[in-house]
């Protein structure tokens, strides 16, 4: 059976995330980094949202689609660099994201909808971007929080905690709220959000 515009889609997008050169270890085993990462987001998305729509998905899968070849160090090393180079690689995302989905067969209005969604605008009025950055702060602190944690003082990571919390819709704290975190994390995350 010839495989769906969706599933040709992901397919398309695993294949461009197998390309990062980073990798990251789960288990003894190297993951191309970004690869990993969107399969995380896809699965997150899936057990807080299970009625996620086609176009959700795929920008969850997308959203940091190639994020290495624009590199941090590209832009000055403060806060006004770090949001440039933020921007500068949703649009990358966007961009990619979008040539993909026309070249699989989607129409203007499909794709146009899944930029707006990887671009993440209108967060709090638009349904589908705001689960997009509920499932990102999901993955963030499921998967990647403990070892941030390690590396910098609580004040940091409970400035950091607070700043991921705001973003998130109610049902996406409530969600947090339901990770198996350690003792030492779940004390944090409660201080942040005291």
């Amino acid at each position: 059976m010839k495989p769906t515009r969706f599933e040709t889609a992901i397919a398309l997008i695993d294949r461009e995330n197998s390309k990062d050169i980073n990798t990251y270890n789960v288990a003894g085993i190297a993951y191309p980094k970004e690869l990993l990462y969107s399969q995380r987001m896809s699965r997150t998305l899936l057990q807080f949202n299970p009625d996620a729509s086609k176009a959700l998905q795929i920008a969850a899968r997308a959203h940091h689609i190639s994020r290495w070849e624009i590199a941090r160090n590209e832009y000055p090393m403060d806060r006004v660099g770090y949001l440039k180079w933020r921007e500068t690689l949703k649009k990358m995302h966007a961009d990619k994201t979008g040539k993909i989905l026309e070249q699989v067969g989607y129409d203007t209005i499909f794709v146009d909808r899944i930029r707006k969604i990887i671009l993440k605008k209108q967060i709090k009025k638009n349904e589908e971007s705001q689960a997009l950055e509920d499932t990102i702060c999901l993955v963030f602190l499921n998967y990647y929080f403990e070892e941030f944690a390690a590396k910098h003082p609580d004040e940091k990571v409970i400035d950091i905690l607070q700043k991921t919390w705001v973003k998130m819709s109610k049902e996406g704290q409530e969600a947090a709220l339901k990770l198996d975190f350690t003792e030492t994390s779940l004390a944090l995350v409660k201080q942040a959000i005291a």
